[in-house]
């Protein structure tokens, strides 16, 4: 375990192994299978984007983007799903067209949580299972957090990333 300063005040301890690598590979979109949490201020925030009506789900008691059926092979879970924003290009549409994504998909291999007032931080572990992106590059994790981490996790209660759809 190392304590690492993310942010000006903002420090996060982290249980991987320093010398990980991560790299988002084409056409893997693994992640974007999932449902994807959305913390109160993402929802606000993907109101300006999308309608919510439309690619939101609540799921006890907490808010999701949707999963819908994909009329495709590639770039979909095994019951032929995927995320709303996934689109036919493997490219999600919130982050392509708008620069902008749910804190959520920032995170990403990375699991969150807070203990003892700390924020912690690991690899998932169906990361570890399924993800083509880790090992595969120069780009060591550790070296970047900031830009896995936004300071929004800092502020909530329950950041844990376990929490799914």
């Amino acid at each position: 375990m190392k304590r690492v300063e993310v942010h000006p005040g903002r420090e996060a301890i982290v249980e991987f192994d320093p010398g990980l690598t991560f790299e988002c590979v084409d056409d893997c979109t693994w992640c974007c299978q999932h449902g994807v949490l959305l913390y109160e201020e993402d929802f606000a925030n993907l109101a300006d984007y999308a309608d919510l009506a439309e690619t939101t789900t609540s799921f006890r008691g907490e808010e999701f983007v949707r999963r819908e059926g994909k009329d495709r092979e590639e770039h979909v879970d095994e019951d032929g799903a995927a995320c709303y924003f996934l689109r036919d290009d493997g490219l999600c549409a919130l982050h392509a067209e708008h620069g902008w994504k749910p804190t959520r998909c920032s995170i990403f291999p990375l699991a969150v949580r807070k203990r003892d007032g700390d924020l912690r931080v690991d690899v998932r572990e169906s990361a570890r299972e399924h993800c083509e992106g880790l090992d595969v590059s120069e780009r060591r994790l550790i070296d970047n957090l900031e830009a896995f981490l936004p300071e929004l996790l800092w502020e909530l209660d329950d950041p844990d990333t376990r929490r799914e759809l």
